[in-house]
């Protein structure tokens, strides 16, 4: 019997993964908030359905795709009692530490399986099913969830038993992530305010120790102003949030985190869409200059 998959939530990372999900034979059910993001899934045999009650029910998973912990909550206080008794919830949007505790508590309270399943990637990675999954829960539900990850993962790192160890190895990365992206859109500005051409520090980091596959792709968007979302920075803004607290939870120094975080912030206050835009706040245009 083909496995009924259900996909809450279809903005930029999850449209990409129910479309995996369809094409590797799975049943895919999808739900969006907003639902003209949604109902284009139906040219590709996925039923859109209207609420989240509806397109949990009779599913054998349901994969949370949203865009912070209050979407996950609310969206799951409304899906959870139509969750079957052998449903496994598998949760794979950026929450935070103690918001997955709190998820992982809610699917215990219903008696469903959880899964704690962040992933790295962007856009492209998710709509090539080429996403990094950073998964944890117990060994006995590793083997229904594993056919999902497959197709919507090029590789699956098993962190361990407890939810929340995916979450721990997410917000690492994606520390580094963060801080890579900040720290290029500092050299890039340095570079053009001392009068240099900016693909200079791009081209003098390339294939050496240094480089960075990100530093090259983000750089490159700063430089010629291509802010199309990938990683949206309103995202990134609220992933540094949570670093934030996982840093100060741990007893780790937080300046360099919250240096990020500000900027990120005030880029994405100003209304721009994807994290390269950081470079607006690193290097803001002249006073005289048009926005």
């Amino acid at each position: 019997m083909t496995t009924k998959v259900t996909v809450l939530g279809t903005g930029i990372m999850g449209a990409g993964m129910a479309r995996n999900l369809a094409r590797a034979g799975f049943d895919v059910t999808v739900w969006n908030r907003s639902a003209d993001k949604a109902r284009p899934l139906a040219e590709d045999g996925i039923t859109v359905a209207e609420d989240p009650a509806a397109a949990v029910a009779g599913a054998d998973i349901v994969l949370t795709m949203l865009f912070d912990a209050d979407a996950v909550t609310e969206v799951m206080a409304a899906a959870l009692p139509a969750c079957g008794p052998d449903a496994v919830w598998v949760q794979s949007s950026t929450v935070g530490l103690e918001a997955t505790d709190r998820m992982a508590e809610l699917a215990a309270a219903r008696g469903i399986g959880f899964v704690d399943a962040p992933v790295l990637g962007t856009r492209q990675p998710a709509e090539q099913g080429k996403l990094m999954v950073l998964a944890a829960a117990p060994a006995g539900l590793r083997d229904r969830v594993t056919p999902v990850f497959d197709a919507v993962g090029a590789r699956t790192i098993w962190v361990g038993e407890r939810p929340g160890d995916g979450h721990c190895l997410k917000l690492t990365a994606n520390a580094w992530v963060l801080s890579i992206t900040t720290a290029t859109a500092q050299s890039i500005a340095l570079a053009g305010r001392l009068g240099l051409d900016p693909q200079r520090f791009l081209d003098v980091i390339a294939g050496g120790p240094v480089d960075s596959a990100y530093a090259q792709l983000k750089g490159r968007n700063m430089i010629t102003g291509d802010f199309a979302p990938a990683f949206a920075l309103d995202g990134a803004a609220k992933d540094a949030a949570l670093i934030l607290s996982a840093i100060r939870g741990a007893g780790v120094d937080d300046r360099l985190m919250h240096a990020v975080h500000a900027q990120l912030s005030a880029a994405a206050d100003a209304g721009h869409e994807d994290m390269a835009a950081v470079i607006r706040a690193v290097l803001p245009p002249p006073e005289n200059a048009s926005a």
